[in-house]
């Protein structure tokens, strides 16, 4: 038979796991909002590439995409652990490579300084150790 401390230990234990994940729906939602809203605005970036500058237009709604790309990805992550319980390390990872390609695809609108050519170095670097760790997990998995 239990002791009571035991049982209030339980309780306690139960109502900070509830907490927990009504914390994770709530992130979920949120994330969904913002992936929607992202979307919207690669959706206004193609107005402003119809209507104005092709060029500007393009770069604005690239950048969102990828931006919701990410979203996903990390609501992926949320979604996942609500399912199992188990953090999944592939969606981070993928949103870890999605942030580090979209900042090097927007490295041209800067001007080139000893700073930004390391800063590019870095995200290249980044991008291949993220992709040798999805790789591997994926042997791993198998």
């Amino acid at each position: 038979m239990k002791r009571e401390s035991d049982q209030i230990e339980e309780k306690i234990v139960d109502i900070l796991g509830s907490g927990t994940y009504l914390i994770y729906v709530l992130v979920a939602v949120i994330l969904l909002i913002l992936a929607a809203l992202s979307l919207l605005d690669a959706i206004t970036g193609f107005g402003v590439m119809l209507t104005g500058s092709k060029e500007a237009g393009m770069m604005v709604a690239l950048h969102a995409v990828l931006l919701t790309i990410i979203i996903i990805e990390i609501l992926e992550t949320v979604t996942g652990y609500l399912r199992t319980h188990t953090i999944q390390i592939r969606p981070i990872l993928i949103a870890g490579i999605t942030a580090m390609v979209r900042r090097l695809l927007f490295f041209d609108t800067e001007p080139l300084s000893a700073l930004l050519l390391g800063e590019v170095v870095l995200a290249i670097v980044a991008v291949l150790i993220l992709t040798i760790a999805i790789v591997y997990l994926g042997k791993a998995e198998k």
